[in-house]
This record gives C-alpha cells, sequence and structure tokens, in this order.
C-alpha cells in the first residue's frame, strides 16, 4: 500500500530525515513511534506532500507519488490527520464534513456518524466551538469522507482525557476492519501498542528499530532509551 524509500527532508538548510524507509500493508496498522521532536509529523508531510523529500521516494499503490500536491494525493485515496486538527473553525460539524464530500464513495456523512455517533448529536454546532476531543473526531470522520485507503494519523491521542483515548482506540479499529490502512504516528507507546501490529521507533530523524509489538516489547534497551517506557 504504501513504501517509503530511503527518503531525506529537509526544513531550508536543516536535515531533519536521514534516509527513512517505512512500509504500510493492505489493513495494516504501523505504528510511527518516538519522542517529541524525534521527526514523526516531518516524516507525515513528506509523505503527504507538504515538505517533499530532497531524496528518496514515496510509492503509494505502485504509483510514485512524492512531492505530488496533498490534494491529488487525497483524490488517490490518502486520508492525513494532522496533528492541529485544523478544522474549519467557522463552520458546522456538517459543513466540515460536506465541503470534503466525494461523490459515489464508501464513505459519506451517515456512515460516519455511525462511526462518529458523538458528532451527529452536535452536527449543528461550530467546530470552533468544539472540545479537543470533539474536533479529533471531526478530523477523521473529515478524512473518511475521502473514502481513502490509506490513512495517516499524526498524534491523534495528543492532549486528550483517558476515556476520549479509548474511545478513539476503538473507533482506529473498527476502521482496519473496514479495510482502511493506517499509519499511526504516536507519543502515546501504551495507547498506541494497543491497536499497532508493527512498530517503527524515530529518534533525531532514523529509524532505531522495526519490529512486531511482540518485539518492541522485549526489548528495554530500545524502549528505555528512545520511547521512554
Amino acid at each position: 500500500m504504501l513504501d517509503v524509500k530511503s527518503i531525506n527532508t529537509f526544513y531550508g538548510l536543516s536535515h531533519i530525515l536521514f534516509d527513512l524507509s517505512i512500509t504500510v500493508s493492505k489493513g495494516e496498522v504501523v505504528g510511527l513511534l518516538g519522542r517529541n521532536g524525534a521527526g514523526k509529523s516531518t516524516t507525515m508531510r513528506s509523505i503527504m506532500g507538504l515538505t517533499p523529500p530532497k531524496e528518496g521516494s514515496v510509492i503509494f499503490k505502485g504509483e510514485d507519488v512524492t512531492g505530488v500536491k496533498p490534494f491529488r494525493l487525497f483524490r488517490k485515496g490518502i486520508g492525513y490527520v494532522p496533528d492541529d486538527r485544523r478544522v474549519f473553525a467557522d463552520l458546522s460539524v456538517d459543513d466540515n464534513l460536506e465541503i470534503v464530500y466525494k461523490q459515489d464513495t464508501t464513505w459519506n456523512k451517515d456512515r460516519v456518524y455511525e462511526l462518529f455517533p458523538a458528532l451527529a448529536e452536535i452536527k449543528t454546532r461550530r467546530a470552533g466551538h468544539l472540545s479537543g476531543g470533539e474536533q479529533q473526531m471531526l478530523t477523521i470522520a473529515r478524512a473518511l469522507m475521502g473514502s481513502p485507503e490509506l490513512l495517516l494519523l499524526d498524534e491523534p491521542t495528543e492532549g486528550l482525557a483517558p476515556l476520549i483515548v479509548r474511545n478513539l482506540e476503538e473507533q482506529i479499529l473498527k476502521l482496519r476492519d473496514a479495510g482502511i490502512s493506517i499509519l499511526l504516528s504516536e507519543q502515546n507507546v501504551r495507547s498506541a501498542l494497543k491497536i499497532i501490529t508493527r512498530a517503527y521507533v524515530i529518534d533525531i530523524g532514523r529509524i532505531r528499530f522495526h519490529g512486531t509489538v511482540a518485539e518492541l516489547d522485549a526489548n528495554e534497551e530500545i524502549k528505555k532509551k528512545y520511547l521512554m517506557v
């Protein structure tokens, strides 16, 4: 589904990602784990064409999409949920969904509200008046309106109360069961390990570990050095 090959990404003259490679197979939930500032968001932005890599490639379903504009990647089937959520604050929940809706797709407002019933109850409320958890649900719901085959979730649990985090974990698993492949970046390792099948650990722009959840759980050195678990 996704094959990121040896990308090098810069902000100006600052080299941020170093020969970074990641794969996500169909129907898989893969975690990109690391501390704040490790390079997780830059990896997501590099995949989504917001900060294109200077070297390396991003392959989606066999097609080289390196540096392709985000709106085109959305149309190709990649949904992106940024860490700062970016809802349309002056629009209602319903309008936030309607504005990105693609006709004749597998996801529509009815299906999204079924997944997030709490949003259905506040669909006329302005997005700027929502809580952090409600905004996070809305941002994911908005990404689903493009019927993505691959969903990039950047720090989805950041700043959320434990109960909201548990609800979000359940909803992410439902998306996996619906056949959506997911790349999930997280600082909240305990939450991520409940829903991912494989993990990449990133630190200072380099992948320091790759393996299954069981392999990561057994690696005390990696957890202590890079994840503070």
